[in-house]
């Protein structure tokens, strides 16, 4: 069983969270199937946090909520899956290509930052001093420093040559969503759901300023190409572009109507798009500031972006287990939407009791056949009688590995009752509890009778 990831005191940033019930209501049931554009990344077992492109166009990263990160090569008619990497030990909520696309970075719900060898596919270390979540990465243009923001309220630099924490700027009062390092290394930009922006001087790790207080909280941030303007979303829906040196707003984007949750930029082609809660996406030309194309997706939020290097489509993610491309130039008279609602974890009326606890729960990490669906959890299917930790090439935590539970109708309700972080410290599953005994039986009795074989 599993549940969204524990949350860093006070409010949560809202890009974090699903909303249970999509943004607005879908207007007829979509026909169209992810597979059916053969550009769609179609692989993960979780919700899309982060997609990155190289600067090639080549290559692809995503992070999703199934605690992975995917390496594709996207020089083929279909895209075609390179790697998966399953180190992390928790959703993984940004990716990153660096050094050319030869490395590469992730940031997760675990706090830590895996450091990845794109050519040989491996783990080279995983850099760890962030205490809650990391939500956002940057990198020098030479590839030699990075910063993260965390919700433990600071941004950190990293030396990605020595592979060692750097300064740790502190300053913000709520969690930091967004940074950004300039080419040379020199200067840091952070924002965060305090509702403010930050110069830092990367060197020292000096505070340089308050450059600029929204009020509403900072979700998202881009430099614009030459990096003198920055470009932000906020909680509130606004979209504004930042002179990094005088603090002024220079200007004012149409607003979504939801938090701003993703921005991207295509400096080669002039452009940018921005993503929201709304299930808005809109495509910019720098050069005018001209809204050229727009398109809605009614099944939910746009949580990630990033331009193809033709110019002329997008990737796109949400709730979906897999990546959306649009192809925006030229447009489609008629654009089907492959997303689905309600998805697994959003089935909720007229369900059982029992099934849906499972469905809110446990569905989005878990499936009841043999096969896990490359979720962020192992399959359920025949777990009554099992060992923890004992299904093959699951790449369990060491909590679960070494434990002696069986797992059976106590140890189930323990689980739920008493949470992982007690029944099974050190395991990956994150904070799970369900207090009502008869919601926590109903769960019970549904995965007894579901669990013996047949399929969802």
């Amino acid at each position: 069983a599993t549940a969204s990831a524990a949350k860093p005191a006070g409010k949560p940033a809202p890009q974090s969270k699903p909303p249970a019930k999509p943004l607005a209501k879908p207007l007829a049931k979509p026909v169209a199937r992810p597979a059916d554009n053969p550009h769609n990344l179609v692989g993960h077992g979780g919700p899309i946090k982060s997609i990155a492109i190289s600067h090639d166009g080549k290559r692809a990263l995503t992070g999703s909520f199934d605690y992975t990160m995917m390496l594709w090569d996207l020089d083929r008619k279909r895209p075609a899956e390179l790697s998966r990497f399953t180190d992390h030990d928790g959703p993984v909520n940004v990716v990153r290509f660096y050094k050319n696309g030869a490395r590469a970075l992730s940031g997760s719900d675990d706090g830590t930052i895996g450091l990845w060898d794109t050519k040989s596919q491996n783990l080279l270390t995983r850099l760890k001093g962030h205490k809650a979540k990391i939500v956002d990465i940057a990198t020098s243009k030479d590839g030699r420093i990075a910063v993260s923001a965390s919700w433990d309220r600071t941004a950190r630099l990293w030396d990605l040559e020595q592979k060692i924490s750097g300064h740790v700027l502190k300053g913000h009062i709520g969690p930091v969503n967004a940074v950004l390092i300039n080419r040379d290394g020199s200067l840091v930009f952070s924002g965060s759901y305090d509702g403010t922006i930050r110069k830092w001087n990367a060197r020292t790790g000096e505070i340089m300023g308050l450059l600029h207080k929204h009020g509403w909280g900072i979700n998202a941030m881009r430099f614009l190409p030459r990096e003198r303007n920055i470009i932000f979303g906020t909680l509130n829906g606004d979209v504004q572009i930042l002179d990094s040196q005088t603090g002024r707003i220079v200007k004012i984007l149409i607003p979504h109507s939801n938090p701003v949750l993703a921005l991207a930029i295509s400096e080669k082609h002039g452009l940018l798009a921005t993503g929201g809660g709304d299930g808005v996406l809109r495509i910019w030309k720098i050069k005018d500031w001209s809204l050229w194309q727009e398109f809605q997706n009614p099944y939910g939020p746009v949580w990630s972006l990033a331009f193809n290097s033709d110019g002329k489509s997008i990737y796109y993610s949400g709730l979906d287990d897999y990546v959306i491309s649009w192809t925006f130039d030229p447009r489609k008279p008629f654009e089907l939407v492959p997303s689905r609602y309600p998805r697994r974890f959003q089935k909720t009326a007229g369900l059982p009791p029992g099934e849906r606890q499972f469905a809110r729960k446990c569905s989005v990490c878990h499936t009841l056949k043999p096969d896990d669906g490359n979720r962020a959890g192992p399959t359920l299917h025949r777990i009554f009688g099992r060992k923890a930790g004992s299904i093959a090439n699951y790449p369990y935590s060491k909590g679960l590995r070494e434990s002696n539970i069986v797992w059976n109708e106590k140890t189930i309700a323990q689980l739920f009752d008493l949470g992982p972080d007690q029944l099974t410290p050190g395991s990956k599953m994150p904070l799970q509890k369900i207090v009502d005994p008869e919601k926590r039986d109903a769960l019970i009795a549904f995965l007894k009778r579901a669990t013996t074989g047949k399929a969802e």
